[in-house]
């Protein structure tokens, strides 16, 4: 911190200071002393650049635990570098707050932050900090390196490709869902742990960093479940001009989801297309499947083969067990 005295400094100076220069501890943000961070990137990489945000009411509910809002602003953005093959290197923070916040939202806020940025090895870097008149606004973008020429895109996708997906699909939609109205848990006919373990998935996601090193040795292309399974391997596929088929029965869901849909068949659509899963959707040749299920389990994540990539275009096509291609009036969570 300068020579000034705590009365010299601005209330914004004041709250940075307090709040978040401890969490700066990388070379590159300049102790948020400067109005930008002076990054050198790793030699021989190529930096992968991501940026999401939350807003109050649309992405987390007002009265959510504010470190668990800032977990799931920072790893929504992590998991899209995983799904890239980049390892992280910082982050940027704008953050807009309403007049009323107290210091314990923001003590906390701070505290989850900053674990997470431990934890996933992610610095804060920079940012900025805006008073508003309407919910709270979580943005970041997030730096990433990736060996130079070797990010993982949309677009690498060959007919013949297995479809995989790691975890559990629809656990995160659902969770919202119960949390929008807890008598669904009795229709669904739900244990206490059941529906616990649904709204922990929509409040806190677990980015899949931990497989990166199996994606840069076996996919031909991936991408984060953030929209809908359906929604997100159709843009997989239009990426790479190819279609793909999936049969819906092969698609992974927790034990909660199973007991939820058993009681309700119609809670499929929402399963497929609800979002907010964070998981990682690959494709891989053929012949390396059980190679990339195995060190996907080194990591102890699961991993499912969902289907096969075919000639096409662009479509994602979701077969019963029957073989009959299923419809989604909403196939895709869309803000517009």
């Amino acid at each position: 911190m300068s020579n000034a005295t705590e009365a010299e400094l601005s209330g914004e100076e004041r709250l940075i200071a307090r709040y978040f220069r401890p969490l700066a501890t990388h070379p590159a943000a300049l102790g948020l002393m400067d109005d930008a961070a002076m990054l050198v990137p790793p030699a021989g990489c190529d930096l992968v650049l991501k940026t999401d945000g939350l807003i109050g009411g649309v992405h987390f509910f007002p009265d959510d635990p504010a470190d668990a809002v800032a977990k799931k602003a920072l790893r929504v953005n992590l998991s899209d570098l995983a799904a890239k093959g980049a390892r992280p290197i910082g982050f940027l923070l704008a953050l807009a707050l309403p007049q009323e916040i107290k210091p314990a939202w923001l003590e906390a806020f701070a505290r989850g932050l900053g674990e997470d940025a431990e934890v996933f090895d992610c610095p804060l870097l920079g940012g900025d900090t805006d008073r508003t008149p309407g919910p709270i606004s979580v943005s970041i973008a997030a730096l990433g390196s990736v060996s130079h020429g070797k990010m993982i895109r949309r677009s690498g996708a060959r007919p013949g490709d297995r479809v995989v997906v790691t975890g559990t699909i629809g656990d995160a939609a659902l969770g919202l869902l119960l949390r929008r109205d807890s008598i669904m848990a009795e229709r669904w006919g739900l244990k206490r742990g059941h529906q616990e373990d649904l709204k922990a998935r929509y409040l806190l996601p677990q980015p899949r960093n931990a497989i990166i090193d199996a994606l840069h040795r076996y996919a031909t292309a991936a991408m984060d479940v953030s929209d809908g399974l359906v929604g997100d391997l159709s843009k997989l596929c239009r990426a790479s001009c190819v279609a793909a088929e999936i049969n819906v029965a092969s698609v992974p869901l927790s034990d909660a989801a199973h007991a939820a849909s058993a009681k309700q068949s119609a809670l499929v659509e929402t399963i497929l297309t609800g979002g907010d899963d964070y998981e990682i959707i690959a494709t891989l040749p053929a012949d390396a499947v059980e190679a990339f299920r195995q060190a996907v389990l080194a990591a102890h994540i699961q991993v499912t083969e969902i289907g096969a990539i075919v000639a096409g275009e662009g479509a994602a096509r979701f077969l019963d067990q029957n073989g009959k291609i299923l419809h989604f009036a909403r196939p895709s969570f869309s803000h517009f």
